[in-house]
């Protein structure tokens, strides 16, 4: 068993933590993906300090099947763990939860559960943080008709899961998407949110194909499409990874100088040549991919929808079938390879600029909503237009902010997958501003 395994499984009921970490992996995750995350949060802490459980039930495959049925299968994991500490003597006081990509939403569905059901009143919530995951879901801004292409063709791809993180799913009786209903002001999950000391997200600025700035940090703007454009603003101590949270990007006050025609039409020209294969690869393997996807995505929804089935039939259900909102009011009435390169591909889409206040406006225009007495983070008037989201997705931005995330834009720039590099989801050398971000996390924001 290596070192990376064993600090997944070694879990003593009967041990001096007090003090209960849960890792919880992306789509298509496994509970190796954590790792370099499981390893870290060992040689920082050690076993008489954190317990550290890396989720398991929704390895693979099994994260097509919702958020829901996911949060229930780590939430059904979480209870189990937490009475076997009870029955060994040591009861858990302290909780931590870490998501990464979708693995942030089904965390989010499962504090909900936890906190519904009294966890929360003799355990207290000390860390909440996110890494890449998609708060807002993984829609495009609407405008244009590739962005609705990708938009339709991509939500019908991952069963469950894919409706859900492209926000055209019916949550149950609600009558709205579940990424509206998490972010309700009055729902158990953003009361859940609330009750953590520290509350904490990692934004990919460039090259996440999987989720965007926009979506990973909350934001109805992108300052980071042309980094030729702005001046970055980092931490010292974590340069040039970690930008500053209070001021992480400003417009560059001077413009760099023009280049002569003849060099950026040779350099022009040089670019492209350079890319006429990779062009060339493209267009012989999407239509092969294409099909092969597609294939595959059905028969993965064809067995995610069994094991939906085979999840509602199953005991032990029942206390998680509750109220989602605290009462009758609501904020709202009522994927591989080739496709991310698709989904890269695509220019944002903003509103007009007289639309560009709008969400400033969001506080005005929802004065009937129910409100919560918390902390709200602070932020500064945006010198970059608004994002064409949803209103949905602005109503989510409202109210996840209210709740308060202090939020860490990331930079890496030594491997163009940063969704994976961001938790060092493999070993590999390109991967290492990815521990910058680990250490980052570990020694600024984490709370035993």
């Amino acid at each position: 068993m290596s070192l990376e395994e064993s600090d997944r499984t070694s879990i003593d009921p009967k041990g001096k933590a007090d003090h209960l970490c849960v890792l919880v992996h992306g789509l298509w995750g496994t509970p190796s993906h954590l790792d370099y995350l499981a390893k870290s949060l060992r040689e920082k802490h050690p076993e008489d300090k954190l317990n550290v459980l890396v989720a398991k039930s929704n390895s693979g495959s099994y994260t097509y099947d919702g958020i829901e049925t996911g949060g229930e299968r780590v939430t059904q994991e979480v209870e189990e763990l937490l009475n076997e500490f009870i029955q060994g003597g040591t009861p858990i006081a302290k909780l931590s939860i870490v998501g990464y990509s979708l693995g942030g939403l089904i965390a989010r569905y499962a504090i909900g559960l936890l906190y519904s059901k009294g966890w929360f009143e003799t355990i207290k919530p000390i860390n909440f943080t996110t890494f890449a995951t998609p708060h807002l879901g993984v829609r495009t801004p609407l405008r244009g008709y590739h962005s609705q292409l990708w938009n339709a063709f991509g939500a019908r791809t991952l069963s469950s899961s894919g409706r859900q993180l492209f926000t055209i799913d019916t949550f149950r009786d609600t009558k709205r998407p579940i990424l509206s209903v998490l972010a309700d002001p009055s729902s158990i999950f953003i009361r859940a949110l609330s009750e953590f000391k520290t509350r904490n997200l990692y934004a990919n600025i460039v090259n996440d194909r999987s989720a965007p700035f926009y979506t990973t940090a909350i934001a109805s703007t992108d300052p980071f499409v042309d980094l030729d454009t702005v001046d970055l603003q980092t931490l010292d101590s974590y340069s040039p990874v970690i930008l500053n949270p209070e001021n992480p990007v400003s417009p560059k006050s001077t413009k760099e100088p023009l280049q002569p025609f003849y060099t950026r039409f040779t350099s022009g020209g040089q670019s492209l040549l350079t890319r006429i294969p990779l062009y060339t690869a493209l267009i012989a393997l999407i239509p092969v991919a294409t099909v092969a996807w597609t294939i595959n995505s059905g028969i993965q929804s064809f067995r995610s929808n069994k094991r939906i089935q085979l999840h509602e039939q199953g005991k032990g259900l029942d206390g998680y079938r509750i109220p989602l909102l605290m009462n009758g009011n609501s904020a709202r009435s009522a994927v591989g390879g080739a496709f991310r390169r698709v989904n890269s591909a695509h220019g944002h889409d903003y509103l007009p600029e007289s639309q560009d206040d709008d969400s400033d406006n969001l506080d005005a225009s929802a004065e009937h909503l129910p409100k919560l007495e918390l902390k709200r983070t602070s932020s500064r008037k945006a010198d970059f237009p608004t994002l064409a989201l949803s209103d949905e997705q602005f109503e989510m931005i409202r109210s996840l902010d209210n709740v308060g995330f202090k939020k860490y834009p990331v930079h890496i720039k030594n491997h163009r997958h940063t969704h994976a590099a961001i938790i060092v989801r493999m070993q590999k050398p390109g991967f290492d501003e990815g521990k910058v971000v680990v250490r980052h996390w570990l020694d600024e924001t984490f709370e035993l």
